[in-house]
């Protein structure tokens, strides 16, 4: 997420960071850098210069060319100043008096609206709400049976489906339909186009007009940069928009869209989109950006994801077997913690997260996420005897195991060995080895397949 970006940044505020004295011309010329990177990143032109000025009116007011640390000064400057530009205060999701919360989805064709609404779906459930998904879209093939399968697969109920109606009919019938049947959020998926035409937003007008949702999120795809601040400015003019959900942020998104939105249009980002997996949505916080896009981690973002994503049922069992002396930790126990970091997601992108972790850090580790699978794939070829009492694996067992999981022998020995390292720390750990487990689990899993 915001990669190229972030080292640009990185790199003129790191020169900063590194010299004693700050002049008024070493500081133009850095700035003049940062605005280079942010135009590349193709943030609007008025956003980034009203931005650089800011920084430029503080540094200088502040005194921070005479303080003891100017350039930590710039950079805590710089990264405020981040945070008032993407939005600094996110408002709560709004809540009808009277049920259901009505939600509307708009955007463009392709912008994701579809596994947006499953998202949206899948963490209001998890917030103990009761939501429901409607495919307002009576003109895209297999529109609805998407959001049907999306909405089996994260056991939220679909209240319509087109047939033949108009977009307006089936919102209203749709909420009808919930209010009578307990349901507490709406999501509604509606049409898009693959530009935003007259005829659409006529129809999503008569929408708003025939059900007034609470909320009026624009879905956009995050990698179009100002692209984005222009659709979403159409769509604002239309239907008043009250969020935005950035989709695709997963890759490096060059941040234009993230950048500008806010300070163009004055509508703040909502939710980022950070996979295909119904659990990749993550409510937006200026703060924590900032801080990504500064590269100085995200730390309650990991945590976040680790409270979503892990079994607590597994890791409380695995706690209790350690600390109450009930068995050494196995592998098994090894290849739980596997598949629980697997769900947290890519493992460059956890490390990322951590503080001090920087990009280039990571430039020579061979973080391939197929050897996750591959570790994976040798501990299931084991027997449950050999996963329990790893010290029976003999050299014939091991060739056995490298046959069935397509795997060298040397691959089979360098987890084993790597194993053995991690078990006698986690001896010496004690009690603080559940707590590995649950925060440290990415570091450690990064050795084993670096």
């Amino acid at each position: 997420m915001f990669e190229r970006l972030s080292d640009r940044l990185d790199g003129v505020l790191g020169t900063f960071r590194q010299r004693g004295v700050i002049t008024e011309k070493m500081l133009g010329e850095g700035l003049r850098e940062v605005r280079r990177a942010l135009l590349e990143a193709d943030v609007n032109y008025q956003v980034a210069r009203d931005f650089l000025g800011k920084v430029e009116e503080r540094a200088v007011g502040e005194d921070v060319l005479t303080s003891v640390k100017p350039g930590d000064q710039v950079v805590k400057i710089v990264h405020d100043e981040l945070v008032e530009l993407l939005g600094r205060d996110a408002a709560p999701l709004a809540t009808a008096p009277v049920p259901p919360t009505v939600l509307m989805l708009v955007g463009l064709q392709g912008s994701g609206k579809t596994t947006t609404a499953a998202k949206l779906g899948r963490r209001l459930k998890t917030d103990g709400k009761t939501p429901a998904l409607v495919a307002c879209d009576p003109y895209r093939p297999a529109a609805a049976d998407q959001l049907e399968t999306l909405a089996g697969a994260i056991d939220v109920p679909l209240l319509a489906r087109p047939e033949g109606e108009d977009m307006a009919a089936l919102a209203k019938s749709a909420v009808e339909e919930a209010r009578t049947s307990g349901v507490s959020h709406v999501v509604l998926d509606m049409a898009g186009r693959l530009q935003a035409d007259e005829a659409l937003m006529d129809e999503l007008r008569r929408v708003k007009d025939e059900v007034g949702p609470h909320e009026v999120f624009l879905v956009a795809d995050g990698m179009t940069g100002q692209e984005a601040v222009r659709i979403a400015e159409g769509f604002h003019e239309t239907v008043g928009l009250t969020g935005v959900v950035l989709t695709k942020m997963d890759g490096d998104a060059r941040g234009g869209a993230a950048l500008s939105i806010y300070g163009v249009l004055g509508v703040p980002i909502r939710y980022v989109g950070v996979g295909e997996r119904p659990e990749d949505l993550t409510v937006f916080e200026a703060e924590r950006m900032a801080g990504r896009i500064l590269q100085m981690g995200d730390i309650v973002g990991l945590v976040e994801r680790a409270q979503q994503t892990i079994d607590l049922g597994e890791t409380q069992k695995l706690e209790k077997k350690l600390l109450e002396g009930k068995g050494e930790f196995d592998l098994e126990d090894f290849l739980m913690s596997i598949q629980q970091i697997q769900k947290m997601g890519p493992l460059k992108g956890l490390l990322k997260m951590i503080p001090g972790v920087k990009s280039n850090m990571l430039e020579g580790a061979d973080i391939d996420p197929k050897r996750v699978k591959h570790l994976e794939a040798i501990i299931q070829s084991m027997t449950p005897e050999e996963r329990r009492k790893p010290k029976i694996l003999n050299g014939s067992r091991r060739a056995r195991i490298a046959r069935g999981s397509g795997r060298p022998v040397h691959e089979v020995n360098r987890l084993l060995k790597q194993f053995q390292e991690m078990r006698k720390m986690m001896k010496h750990m004690g009690k603080l080895a559940p707590q590995l487990m649950r925060g440290g689990g990415p570091g450690d899993i990064s050795q084993l397949i670096g």
